[in-house]
């Protein structure tokens, strides 16, 4: 929540009409801005400058915004689309950011969706895009029903996190010819998984339009849980976390902040009889909203060291978390030093034999 500003306080006051009241509520000592500033100054612009890409806006730095952005955020969207592989050398969009730009979706989660033909996991990847673009289907529960809520949405919980328990939610959302009482009965808000229905279908019509492959589902599976999780770190690698005590304390290895779980995640809900995952991706991360992680799911490190970019990961600020990561890194490319030195070694003793031939 936040103040609203002088100008919007007497926008209201007109929309009264002369016969109506309009009642401001705030602090006595508080004084209201006499404008909020542009929301392009405050929300992320990397979906912004991916559609001026598109549109062939080049020089970023000429565009007549209304509003200009501030040249940082601007740096900051370009890196991301970079790390997304979605600009060539030149800065102009590769092929990949020109298929990202076809999906009506932000950049992370569209690379996250192509991946996902790669994967075999594009029907699984198409619920968890839909349920995180619709509104949440999560309804706030009337006073004193809190506990039932919770019991409920147990029911639908998955072990690997909260992308697979959405995927459970709309699967049982689909499955019932009664929906919308269904939906009362568990606190769901069926409008919601309506428009989730209505975003799938428009994405699945958007990948066949592209041309692009839609794997069979196979949810469940130890492959396809795997799969899933490759896709979602192609596109959500910035926003990984770890648990440095044990105690659900995340350590967010992009900007060092700390965050928690939030409570209707699984984990906030099977921490104590389960445990924490110590590594995990999060769709979203609210600070001000009790400085809390949305839509988390357990992730393996060494998969996100496969996924990542290695620019990426070498630009990471210093850290624990990522020190342990280049650990493993380095562990990983000793092997693989050791493999290709022993195929080599290999391949020259299968030439020196056909040579002494």
């Amino acid at each position: 929540l936040r103040l609203i500003s002088q100008c919007q306080a007497e926008i209201r006051k007109q929309l009264s009409g002369p016969t109506g009241k309009c009642f401001c509520l705030y602090p006595e000592e508080s004084q209201l801005p006499s404008e909020n500033p542009p929301q392009i100054l405050e929300s992320n612009i990397t979906p912004t400058v991916l559609f001026l890409k598109r549109m062939e806006i080049a020089g970023l730095g000429q565009c007549d915004f209304l509003d200009r952005p501030d040249p940082e955020g601007l740096m900051q969207a370009l890196e991301e689309l970079d790390y997304l592989a979605a600009l060539d050398d030149d800065g102009n969009l590769s092929e990949i950011g020109i298929i990202m730009s076809e999906i009506p979706l932000d950049p992370q989660m569209a690379k996250a969706l192509l991946a996902s033909c790669e994967f075999d996991c594009v029907s699984e990847m198409l619920t968890i895009a839909a349920m995180l673009s619709a509104p949440s289907c999560f309804l706030k529960p009337p006073g004193g029903m809190t506990h039932e809520a919770v019991q409920c949405y147990r029911k639908f919980q998955h072990p690997e996190g909260d992308h697979f328990t959405l995927i459970n939610i709309y699967n049982a959302f689909k499955q019932n010819f009664s929906a919308e009482k269904w939906c009362h009965d568990y606190f769901l808000d069926h409008t919601a998984l309506k428009t989730a229905e209505a975003i799938r279908s428009e994405l699945s019509d958007t990948l066949n339009r592209i041309e692009l492959p839609i794997s069979e589902p196979s949810f469940g599976t130890k492959t396809n849980t795997l799969n899933i999780k490759r896709a979602l770190l192609a596109g959500f690698f910035m926003q990984i976390a770890r648990d440095v005590d044990g105690s659900g304390n995340y350590f967010i290895l992009a900007h060092k902040h700390m965050a928690q779980v939030h409570p209707l995640s699984s984990y906030g809900a099977q921490s104590q009889k389960l445990g924490l995952p110590e590594w995990v991706v999060f769709h979203e991360y609210t600070l001000s909203e009790n400085n809390c992680m949305r839509t988390v799911s357990e992730i393996s490190p060494q998969v996100f060291i496969q996924m990542a970019p290695l620019y990426f990961f070498y630009n990471l600020p210093p850290s624990e978390s990522k020190d342990l990561l280049q650990d493993m890194l380095d562990v990983n490319g000793s092997r693989k030093c050791k493999d290709d030195k022993q195929k080599a070694d290999t391949n020259s003793g299968s030439l020196s034999d056909t040579t002494d031939l």
